[in-house]
Formats: structure tokens, C-alpha cells, sequence
């Protein structure tokens, strides 16, 4: 069976699992912590980064945009209205260019800060840089968290799906990556209304349920996190 280098906490990982989840494709899970660097992993993805599937005949697909290209050609082309990129090449290049904002924008904005000061530096042994949360760091994420809520209750207010008429990619990384906010709690969706009906429909689908059943190690949820009507 085919395996999935994932971790808890990391949205790009998220994402491909829950767009495996839409297309029924079924793979087995391998948490790896990517700060440790282990030579085993680094053979297969030397970046040394998530996720990464291995195929069952051993091909290593790294990244989420290379998983969801080689799934989109290998699967969802018979998917015709369960599709997660449209036909249509100018549609298929705005779901691009939402699964890039939110993956790398969104990440490299808020993510990046919030998640390695609240949840990797209490992961990673004090040896990989472990410590107190940087104040300064938290205060960027947060700050920079407004602006990208904004944009999105634009897109959610503006269209049925985030990229146009149907779910796509676009919203499954979105979500992705806000489900890892949401964990922490960091975002107040009482001034985002717009974007919480949009979160809503996507949380309550299927395929989300597993991100919901995540946990990690000393670090409950908020207690609304997995609640579909929250």
C-alpha cells in the first residue's frame, strides 16, 4: 500500500490527506518529525520536507502540489463532477493560485510563527532549539492572521466555493490550513462570519474527519474544534 510521510500539525500534510480522502484513495500514515532530519527519511525527500508519498512501486512524490498534480492526473480525471481542478485552464489556474496562497503565503505569514512557537518548540528536544515562545513571533502571526481572514471572507462572500461554483483544492487547502489555527484557537470566527459558513461546509464533509480526531501530545483543542456546528 502506498505511504504517507505526514505530520499532526503540518497543513500541507492535512491537505493531501483530505484530498486523498475525496478521491477515495487509500494510503497508510507515517508520522515523521521533520526537525529531527532522520537519514532514513532524507534518502526519500532530501529537502526534508511534507509530505511525501511513496507509491507501491516505490516512486517518492514530495510536496503537496506534486501529490495533488499526480492525483488529479491519476485519479481525479474519472471523478468528472467530484473533480477537486477544474477542466477549464484559467479556473484550474486560480485553484492554483489559492492552493499556493494558502500553503506557501499562509504559511510563511502566519503558520510559520504560531506553529514553531506554541507547538514545535515544545516537540523538538532542547538540542533542535526548543524553548519559551518568542513573543515577537506570536505578535507577527496574529497580526498577520487578520489580513488573510479578511481576503477570505472576501473569496467566501463573493463565490459558492472559493475558487468558483465547486469545491476544489483551493478549499481543502484553505481549510487545511486554517484547521491547524483552529486547533490553537487563533482565530475568533465571530468577526469572520462569512468565512465560518464557508469553514463550516468544508469541516462537515467526510473526508474532514480525521483531521478532527488529531491530537497532539499535551496540547488539547479548543473545545469547538471538532464540534461541526460550532
Amino acid at each position: 500500500m502506498p505511504d504517507l510521510y505526514h505530520h499532526t500539525i503540518s497543513a500541507a500534510s492535512r491537505f493531501v490527506r483530505v484530498c486523498f480522502s475525496e478521491v477515495d484513495f487509500v494510503t497508510d500514515l507515517t508520522e515523521e518529525l521533520p526537525w529531527e532530519k532522520r537519514p532514513a527519511f532524507l534518502k526519500i525527500n532530501p529537502a526534508g520536507t511534507l509530505p511525501v508519498l511513496v507509491t507501491d512501486n516505490g516512486h517518492a512524490l514530495c510536496g503537496p502540489h506534486v501529490i495533488a498534480e499526480w492525483l488529479d492526473e491519476s485519479f481525479g480525471v474519472f471523478k468528472r463532477d467530484r473533480r477537486l481542478l477544474a477542466e477549464d485552464p484559467f479556473k484550474r489556474a486560480e485553484i492554483r493560485r489559492l492552493v499556493e496562497w494558502f500553503l506557501i503565503k499562509f504559511e510563511q505569514d502566519v503558520a510559520r510563527p504560531l506553529v514553531r512557537e506554541r507547538i514545535v518548540k515544545l516537540l523538538m528536544p532542547a538540542s533542535n532549539g526548543a524553548g519559551a515562545p518568542d513573543p515577537k513571533m506570536l505578535r507577527t502571526g496574529r497580526a498577520n492572521i487578520r489580513q488573510h481572514m479578511k481576503y477570505l471572507s472576501w473569496l467566501a462572500g463573493s463565490r459558492t466555493w472559493l475558487a468558483g461554483d465547486r469545491l476544489s483544492y483551493a478549499d481543502l487547502a484553505a481549510a487545511s490550513a486554517l484547521s491547524v489555527m483552529d486547533y490553537l484557537g487563533e482565530i475568533d470566527w465571530s468577526e469572520y462570519p462569512q468565512a465560518k459558513d464557508w469553514y463550516q461546509r468544508v469541516k462537515s464533509r467526510p473526508s474532514f474527519r480525521p483531521l478532527l480526531a488529531d491530537r497532539i501530545r499535551n496540547m488539547p483543542p479548543v473545545a469547538h474544534y471538532a464540534d461541526l456546528d460550532f
